[in-house]
C-alpha cells in the first residue's frame, strides 16, 4: 500500500506542527524558570540583608585591608624582607602539620562510619526498612550539622585542642560520606550478589566478595575528595578553640598582625594546592585502573 504525495506532506506538515509546539513549550517553560528565579533572587536579597550598595560603598575598605596585610618587600634586600615576613615560620610549619594530622584522622574515622553506614543505607542490600531508616537518618543529621557546630560543642565538652577537630570532622564526614557512598553501593552489578546469596553466603560474604571488588575505586577516590575538603575545614576549626594553624591565624586577626595574617594565609593556599594536585592524581589513577580491571574482564 502506497501513500500519496498530498498525504505525505500532510504528515510531515504535522509533524512539523508537533516540533513546533514542544519548542514553544519548552521556551515557555525556559522562561518561566528565569522569571522565578529573577523574583526569588529579589526577595532574596532584602530578606538576607545583603545591600549592593554597602558591597560597593566597603569594597575600598577591603581593598585597604588587603594591602595592609601584604607585606613591603624592597629591592635591596627582598631575602631580609621575606626572612622577616616569615619570622614564626617553624611554629606555623608545625601548626600547619597538626592541621594535616587533624585533617587526616577526621577523614579517616569519618570513612569508616560512612562505610559501615553506606551499607545499611542501601536499599538493595538492606531489606529491612527500619534500618535504612536510621541509617539515613543518622547520616542525615551529621552532614546536616555545620562542622564548625560539631567543633564548638565538642571544644565545650573536651576542652580545647585538636581532639575536639577530629570529632567534628569525623562526624561530618561519615554524614556526608554515607551518602556518597550508598548510591554507588546502590548502583552495582547486583548479578555478583545474587549469585553469592544463591550459594547460601552470609551478608558479610555477600558484601565482603560481590560488593566491596565494585566500590572500592569509587569509595577510595571519594574518601581523597573528603580528605581535601577537610583540610579546609581544618584550617578554621582553630577560630573556635579546635587546633591547628587556625588558632594561629585568629591570634593574627584579633591583634591585628597584618603581615602575619597574609603569611600564615598563603601557606594554608599553598598546603590546599598540593594535596589537591595529589589527590587528583591519585583520583586519576585509580578511575585509570579501575577501567582497566573492566576492560580485562
Amino acid at each position: 500500500m502506497s501513500h500519496s504525495p498530498q498525504a505525505s506532506a500532510a504528515e510531515q506538515l504535522g509533524w512539523a506542527h508537533v516540533y513546533a509546539l514542544e519548542v514553544a513549550r519548552r521556551r515557555r517553560t525556559l522562561w518561566v524558570g528565569l522569571a522565578v528565579f529573577l523574583v526569588l533572587a529579589c526577595i532574596a536579597g532584602p530578606v538576607a540583608e545583603v545591600r549592593p550598595q554597602v558591597f560597593v560603598q566597603q569594597l575600598g575598605g577591603f581593598a585597604n585591608y588587603l594591602q595592609r596585610i601584604m607585606p613591603d618587600i624592597s629591592a635591596a634586600h627582598p631575602l631580609q624582607d621575606v626572612r622577616e615576613w616569615y619570622w614564626g615560620l617553624g611554629r606555623w610549619l608545625v601548626l600547619l602539620g597538626e592541621t594535616l594530622l587533624i585533617a587526616y584522622l577526621g577523614t579517616l574515622f569519618g570513612v569508616l562510619g560512612g562505610f559501615v553506614l553506606s551499607f545499611l543505607a542501601s536499599a538493595n542490600l538492606t531489606p529491612a526498612r527500619w534500618v535504612r531508616f536510621v541509617a539515613r537518618r543518622l547520616a542525615e543529621f551529621c552532614r546536616t550539622v555545620p562542622d564548625m557546630v560539631f567543633a564548638l560543642l565538642f571544644v565545650l565538652a573536651f576542652g580545647i585542642g585538636p581532639m575536639a577537630g577530629v570529632l567534628a570532622l569525623a562526624v561530618h564526614s561519615a554524614g556526608a560520606l554515607c551518602k556518597l557512598f550508598s548510591e554507588v553501593v546502590e548502583n552495582i552489578d547486583m548479578k555478583p550478589v545474587d549469585g553469592i546469596i544463591a550459594a547460601g553466603g552470609s551478608w558479610r560474604q555477600t558484601v565482603r566478595y560481590a560488593v566491596l571488588p565494585q566500590v572500592a575505586p569509587n569509595f577510595a577516590s571519594y574518601a581523597m575528595l573528603r580528605f581535601d575538603i577537610n583540610v579546609r575545614a581544618a584550617s578554621i576549626m582553630g577560630f573556635v578553640g579546635a587546633g591547628g594553624i587556625g588558632e594561629q591565624l585568629m591570634v593574627a586577626i584579633r591583634q591585628f598582625y597584618y603581615t602575619d595574617v597574609s603569611a600564615i594565609l598563603l601557606l594554608i593556599i599553598a598546603t590546599v594546592m598540593l594535596i589537591d594536585f595529589a589527590s587528583e592524581r591519585l583520583r586519576h589513577l585509580l578511575a585509570a585502573g579501575s577501567a582497566a580491571r573492566q576492560r580485562s574482564t
